[in-house]
């Protein structure tokens, strides 16, 4: 999936705080937005969805992190609990798009994700076919309508910027491999 879709689900997670916890809304929201990214960064640095891409470990951190902030309310600690729910939002949800090939549509790769604990990548489900296939785009558009309407100011501008990335992306996202010449 696009990086758009995983950080419009990220915020769409730190959207009920906005009604529960309001004074913490925004600094969930920022880092469940840097949490849905992040893992995506092994794609420069690493193995793509084995370096920084932990299903459990993320998910695990985030629920231990969530039960502490739950019992000492504080920003620092809600933050991290987005972060890491968001990266294993992220983590967990790669299993079900396709592989890790450049060329995804042509579902040459059995690797979705790698599972640490269980030392083994698990198989694609291509339920989103390839990232910046047309129902990735109608994920990330579904995902960030709560963001967009729960938040006001650069968290706004944020979700636009991010719709106007994978209006692009989505366009062009089979002809990138032959623009980069890979």
């Amino acid at each position: 999936m696009m990086a758009t879709t995983h950080a419009a689900a990220g915020l769409s997670l730190a959207t009920a705080l906005v009604v529960v916890a309001p004074e913490f809304a925004t600094v969930a929201a920022i880092a469940a937005l840097v949490g849905g990214v992040f893992p995506d960064v092994d794609l420069f640095v690493g193995t793509h969805r084995k370096s920084l891409h932990f299903p459990v470990y993320y998910t695990v951190a985030g629920l231990l992190v969530g039960a502490f902030a739950l019992a000492f309310p504080g920003p620092l600690l809600v933050a991290v609990a987005f972060f890491f729910l968001s990266a294993g939002v992220h983590s967990i949800t790669d299993w079900f798009g396709a592989g890790d090939e450049l060329r995804p549509w042509n579902r040459t790769s059995p690797r979705a994700v790698y599972v640490h604990p269980l030392r083994r990548w698990l198989r694609p489900k291509y339920i989103v076919r390839y990232d910046g296939a047309p129902e990735d785009l109608a994920l990330t558009l579904l995902l960030f309508v709560p963001g967009f309407l729960a938040f006001d100011g650069a968290i706004r501008v944020f979700v636009a910027v991010g719709v106007a990335i994978a209006l692009f992306y989505t366009g062009f996202r089979k002809r990138m491999p032959e623009w980069f010449g890979i």
